[in-house]
């Protein structure tokens, strides 16, 4: 069952089953910055809740991906290119998600690797695994690249 939870909202609501992965946390209408330079507003207990439940559901989801995908019989999708990427693909994100529910377990959790700093409410809402802040992620990403293309 995937959780469709708002932050802020108990209402539990049951999804369809099917394999469409869980469904981000629904965003509460962001709070007004006192100054548009001004660091986030940290999660509250209610959110860090919530988004836990999420990853965890996130975890259990992947989990049965993988399952699925092992048992399915040589010669089927699980052997070829696509089912090789989605297994790859669901191995990265499930250690994404393990990664965020250690950092929970340890209180580093919404902290940017990068900068330090807060990671915006907005963005753990929809990535709730995410390690870095918007502009650290940019970062990242052209740095990784970067290293690519010097790479080949």
């Amino acid at each position: 069952m995937v959780n469709h939870q708002t932050i802020g909202d108990r209402a539990h609501h049951r999804a369809p089953d099917h394999d469409t992965g869980p469904t981000p946390v629904s965003p509460r209408p962001p709070l007004p910055s006192p100054h548009p330079l001004a660091p986030p507003a940290p999660l509250s207990p209610e959110d860090l809740v919530a988004l836990r439940e999420n990853l965890q559901e996130q975890r259990l989801f992947r989990e049965e991906q993988l399952r699925r995908i092992a048992v399915l019989p040589p010669g089927t999708d699980a052997g070829s290119e696509a089912g090789i990427g989605l297994a790859a693909s669901a191995r990265m994100v499930l250690a994404d998600v393990e990664a965020a529910l250690g950092r929970m377990a340890e209180g580093r959790y919404g902290r940017c690797h990068l900068c330090r700093r807060p990671v915006d409410r907005e963005r753990l809402v929809i990535v709730p695994q995410a390690r870095y802040c918007a502009r650290c992620q940019q970062v990242h990403v052209r740095v990784r690249a970067q290293e690519q293309e010097a790479g080949r």
